[in-house]
């Protein structure tokens, strides 16, 4: 391990054990963070632009689950504060949307972390990274083409988060239709569709009509998007009375075959833009 490395590990992840995790400490791992990562080589800035933000998203995280300041600073009012004053000392790249998605990416890819002094770990952190950016590409190009359906959807929110069971999970679109007067959530997954992809959809679904949906409302529609390497499915959890499925959820909801081409056009565009 080289001496900046080790200079890095020991600034970013003992000191988040000794200092403490107030908001003045919170601010000066960014910035202290961006000061080493500086000193990086030119040839090797681009793992340091994703290590550095993978250690943003950490900070955050780990503010946020604990701490004097947690119930004063959490959420969309932390990372507003904490965009604002990391401006004013000069950073850059450090939006709240930035900052927002820093933390996902972190929590999205915790396992970068084991890796960060070994040197083999770069092609790990690139394709995380890359991985993460394709996301992002498929989230934006669902999210347009369902607002401009001309169907009744209003965007609700983006990586959605709720607790349950002690666990925080994150729903990467939300939507809400008046004309349904029902909520549909979209859960996107890159790879390989698992068992437990499903459970976590229906999850989702169970958590909103119960928590979330009006008594007169309709139930949650749930819809996974799944990409992998040999092809695109989409799979929707309906209500279970397919009557009402028939006579109200079919003249508004996009068919399956239109969400599947969405996500091939998204990632042949990701692809065409990330050619070398």
């Amino acid at each position: 391990m080289s001496s900046t490395e080790k200079d890095e590990k020991d600034l970013n992840i003992k000191g988040t054990e000794k200092q403490g995790m107030g908001f003045k400490n919170l601010v000066g791992l960014f910035e202290q963070t961006q000061s080493a990562m500086q000193t990086q080589a030119a040839r090797s800035v681009d793992i340091a632009l994703v290590v550095r933000n993978w250690l943003f998203g950490w900070y955050i995280v780990e503010f946020e689950n604990g701490g004097a300041e947690r119930e004063e600073l959490y959420g969309k009012k932390l990372l507003q504060r904490l965009s604002a004053e990391l401006k004013q000392s000069g950073l850059k790249g450090v939006s709240h949307t930035n900052l927002k998605q820093f933390s996902l990416f972190y929590v999205t890819y915790k396992e970068i972390g084991q890796a960060l002094p070994d040197q083999s770990s770069i092609c790990t952190i690139n394709k995380a990274f890359s991985t993460h950016d394709l996301e992002t590409a498929l989230i934006d190009k669902i999210e347009h083409f369902l607002l401009e359906l001309g169907k009744g959807f209003l965007f609700e929110s983006r990586q959605k988060r709720f607790s349950f069971d002690n666990r925080h999970f994150y729903v990467d679109l939300v939507f809400y239709n008046p004309l349904l007067r029902s909520y549909t959530i979209i859960d996107l997954k890159i790879g390989n569709l698992k068992h437990q992809d499903l459970g976590q959809r229906q999850m989702y679904v169970n958590y909103f009509d119960r928590f979330v949906k009006l008594d007169e409302e309709n139930p949650t529609v749930g819809i996974l998007l799944c990409l992998s390497k040999s092809d695109e499915l989409v799979e929707l959890t309906l209500p279970k009375d397919t009557n009402i499925y028939a006579s109200e959820y079919q003249l508004y909801l996009p068919s399956k075959e239109e969400l599947k081409k969405q996500l091939e056009d998204a990632q042949q565009d990701w692809e065409a833009h990330h050619e070398k």
